[in-house]
């Protein structure tokens, strides 16, 4: 039926005035709610439009895939080298240096003089007791031929064998005071630099020079209670120095000390290391690698893609879901529980939790939660090197 104005109108002159204004009251009412609720119906849109937009964007990482590789096992550490044999040379008397027969650097060999003190009085001395000494081997031949045809008393005899002894042990002690005067080297080696010179005044204990056998060279380092397993006399080892980078040392283990150190847990490991060109001096520090076991194969990681959490090691899988409404790739962050094994310079073994070919956030993890967005720049990438060398920048 259609609206008519004037006849609404007629029915309300019918209407008693009481009646009137119930429904004009009622039909405000009822523009009021209209109006509550529209409002509230676009301010909840208007909130949920604003939380859009306060949603996380998609944040930007860089990634790796992982890759199987062959890993050799390895026990690595830090020792440093000594001499075979090396001493710092002195005279066990006080005295003025006569003459230095050596000159820095020198090669010497067992038993060569190295320097004398001034031994005039103790030389005079010697002669004395000497001369003495011979007076007494002379007395003594006499006695003995007397003696067979009783010209002589056996007492006699015996005070002067006696006398002869006691002479000889004389001539004796002074001959060790005088060769006290003289430095002779203990062993073939490699002399240092000199540090006395001719007519200097000596102290028993100076240091006169430094004296190291070099070829071969030792090289101690310590290993944990763990790795006694794996090594033994005659294992092959390879060093490294920064003094010649790129170069390595063949070696091979000589000794295990028989005790494992109470405070660290360590073992003490000494290695042979051939040295014909004194390149390896005693007291540097060099690295050490041993290889230990056959070759596996693990899937790696560069270190920076694990999240290390006391609840356990963590990685960030990034995976494609398709294209979002523009056409891009949506790539999706899922976290994953990994477990790792050992590590060999950038690069970790992750023995379980990932697959070679997945592809793993390398950097910017720390920004990230499960379902977010991302968004790939790989144009700076963590490092990823077995064999790390630092780098002068």
């Amino acid at each position: 039926m259609p609206f008519d104005p004037r006849e609404v109108k007629q029915r309300l002159r019918g209407l008693t005035p009481l009646t009137r204004r119930m429904i004009i009251m009622l039909a405000a009412a009822v523009v009021v709610l209209v109006l509550i609720f529209g409002f509230e119906a676009f301010r909840s849109a208007m909130i949920s439009q604003a939380m859009k937009a306060f949603a996380n964007p998609p944040q930007t990482i860089s990634t790796t895939v992982a890759t199987a590789q062959e890993w050799q096992p390895q026990l690595s550490a830090v020792g440093s080298l000594r001499a075979v044999n090396g001493a710092d040379l002195s005279v066990e008397v006080d005295g003025i240096v006569d003459q230095v027969h050596f000159h820095s650097g020198d090669d010497v060999a067992a038993g060569t003089v190295l320097l004398t003190l001034r031994d005039a009085d103790d030389v005079a001395h010697l002669r004395a007791l000497q001369a003495s000494a011979d007076l007494a081997a002379i007395n003594d031949t006499r006695d003995q031929k007397q003696l067979k045809v009783n010209a002589i008393s056996k007492a006699q005899v015996d005070t002067d064998a006696a006398t002869l002894r006691n002479a000889e042990a004389q001539v004796a002690q002074q001959q060790a005071v005088v060769d006290k005067k003289m430095l002779r080297a203990p062993f073939a080696g490699h002399l240092g630099i000199r540090a006395v010179d001719v007519g200097q005044y000596l102290a028993a204990g100076t240091t006169i020079v430094t004296l190291q056998a070099l070829d071969p060279i030792y090289l101690d380092f310590t290993l944990p209670q763990q790795a006694l397993a794996q090594i033994r006399n005659g294992q092959t080892i390879a060093a490294t120095v920064d003094t010649f980078p790129g170069e390595t040392f063949a070696g091979t283990i000589t000794a295990i000390n028989p005790k494992v150190d109470p405070a660290t847990r360590n073992v003490q490991v000494r290695a042979t290391l051939a040295n014909p060109g004194h390149k390896l001096l005693p007291g540097m520090y060099a690295k050490v690698v041993i290889d230990v076991g056959s070759a596996q194969r693990y899937v790696t990681l560069p270190q920076t893609a694990i999240t290390y959490n006391p609840y356990g090691d963590t990685v960030y899988l990034v995976e494609n879901q398709g294209k979002d409404a523009q056409g891009h790739p949506l790539l999706v962050a899922h976290q994953t529980f990994v477990t790792t094994g050992s590590t060999r310079g950038d690069q970790i073994a992750v023995l379980k939790g990932i697959k070679a070919g997945d592809v793993v956030v390398s950097a910017g993890q720390m920004k990230l939660r499960n379902g977010a967005h991302l968004i790939v720049n790989n144009s700076v990438e963590p490092t990823d090197n077995p064999n790390p060398h630092p780098q002068d920048e």
